[in-house]
C-alpha cells in the first residue's frame, strides 16, 4: 500500500486520463462567489464554452458564454440558486467535455458532491447529475432543500447507524429513502484504543461486511435507473468513501482517481452541519449522544482531519485491502458479496458513462 495518492496534483489525479480522448483536459468548475463560477481548463487550441441548465442538455439547448478562448479560464455569472452545467468544445478537433461544480454550494450542508466527470472504462466518463455522495443532511436550509429538489433525486440510501438516523434525521423529502439498521457499537466495538492507527484500520476493515446490505441497495437502485441517487453517512467520508470506491471501481474509474475523490472530503466537509446540537443531560444513557456531543465539545473536531494514518497511508486502503484479502478483488466482492454480476456491471456502464 502506498498511501501517496493525494500527493498527486488534483487536476492530474482527477482528469489526466482524459488526455488520450479529448484535447480539453484539467477542466474544473468552481463557485468563487455566490453569483460567479470560474471555469478552467487546459488546451492548446481555442475553446468555446457553453452553459446549460441540465447535465444532458443538447448543444442546441446550451448558451455560448465564451468563444475562441485561449486563456484557459473564464468567470461566468450564475444565480446562487442555479446549478449550471458547461460544455467545453475544442475548436480545432471538436472534442467536447462536460463539467459542473464538484460540490453543491449549500448553506448548511456538508460534503454534498457530484461523482460526474471522472474518467472511466473504455475512455468514457461518469455522467454528471446522476450519482451524488454526501454527509448528513439534518440542518439543510430551505434554500438548500430547493437546490436539492432541482436535482430530481429519486433515491436516498442512508449509510448511517440507527442511532445517528434518530439523532439527525435527514431533511430531504419526496425521495425514496432506504436504510439498514445497525448500531454504532458495530463500528466502535474494536479491540484497539480509539485514536490510534490500529483502531482506524480496524474500523475500515469492518466496512466491507457491515456495509454490504447498504451497498447492495445502492447498486439495485442504480440498475433500476429510476433517476439520480444520493448516498450518505454523517461525515460523508468514511462509510461513504468506501461505498464510492466500490461503485467507481465497478464503473472502471482508475484507483488513483478514486483516492483523489476520497480525499476531497477534507476540503468539503463542514462538521457543524452534520449533526444538530446534542444535549447530553437530556440523554445521559445514550452512548451515541455521548460520543457525538464529545465531538461537538472538541474545537479540533470542527476542522476535518486528513484521511491518513500516522504513516501517511490513506485509511481507505485498509478497507480495500480487506476486500482483496477476503474476496480476491473488488470484482469478486461485487459478484460474491453484493450479487452484482459482470452483466450488471456492463449495464451500469452503459447507463452511467458517456
Amino acid at each position: 500500500m502506498t498511501g501517496k495518492f493525494a500527493a498527486l496534483p488534483l487536476a492530474f489525479a482527477l482528469f489526466s486520463a482524459q488526455a488520450a480522448f479529448a484535447a480539453v483536459t484539467a477542466e474544473q468548475a468552481e463557485r468563487i462567489s455566490p453569483g460567479l463560477v470560474a471555469v478552467t481548463w487546459s488546451d492548446k487550441a481555442p475553446v468555446d464554452v457553453y452553459m446549460a441548465d441540465r447535465p444532458d442538455a443538447a448543444m442546441s439547448e446550451a448558451k455560448l458564454v465564451a468563444d475562441d478562448n485561449r486563456k484557459g479560464r473564464i468567470e461566468v455569472p450564475a444565480d446562487p440558486a442555479d446549478r449550471p452545467y458547461f460544455i467545453l468544445v475544442d475548436t480545432k478537433d471538436g472534442a467536447r467535455v462536460r463539467l459542473a461544480e464538484r460540490v453543491l454550494p449549500l448553506d448548511q450542508g456538508s460534503n454534498f458532491r457530484d461523482l460526474g466527470g471522472y474518467p472511466a472504462a473504455s475512455g468514457k466518463h461518469v455522467r454528471w447529475g446522476r450519482i451524488y455522495r454526501s454527509g448528513g443532511t439534518p440542518m439543510l436550509s430551505e434554500a438548500d432543500l430547493a437546490k436539492i429538489a432541482d436535482l430530481g433525486l429519486k433515491d436516498l440510501v442512508d449509510l448511517r447507524s440507527s442511532e445517528e438516523r434518530v439523532l439527525a434525521p435527514t431533511r430531504i423529502e419526496g425521495v425514496r429513502y432506504t436504510a439498514v439498521g445497525y448500531s454504532m457499537a458495530r463500528i466502535r466495538g474494536q479491540t484497539a484504543a480509539p485514536g490510534t492507527d490500529e483502531y482506524m484500520h480496524e474500523v475500515y476493515r469492518v466496512f466491507p461486511t457491515m456495509l454490504a446490505p447498504q451497498i447492495r441497495i445502492v447498486f439495485e437502485d442504480l440498475l433500476a435507473g429510476d433517476g439520480p441517487l444520493v448516498f450518505n453517512c454523517s461525515a460523508g467520508q468514511d462509510r461513504t468513501g468506501f461505498t464510492t470506491a466500490i461503485l467507481l471501481t465497478a464503473l472502471g474509474v482508475p484507483r488513483e482517481v478514486i483516492y483523489a475523490d476520497y480525499h476531497l472530503s477534507t476540503t468539503y466537509r463542514r462538521p457543524q452541519f452534520e449533526m444538530p446540537h446534542l444535549d447530553v443531560a437530556a440523554q445521559p444513557n445514550n452512548p451515541a449522544v455521548q460520543m457525538f456531543a464529545g465531538y461537538q465539545r472538541d474545537p479540533a473536531a470542527n476542522k476535518p482531519k486528513p484521511l491518513y494514518d500516522s504513516q501517511q497511508h490513506a485509511l481507505l486502503e485498509f478497507a480495500l485491502a480487506e476486500v482483496e484479502t477476503r474476496w480476491g478483488s473488488v470484482e469478486a466482492y461485487l459478484d460474491k458479496e453484493l450479487g452484482v454480476s459482470a452483466e450488471d456491471i456492463t449495464k451500469l456502464r452503459a447507463m452511467y458513462l458517456e
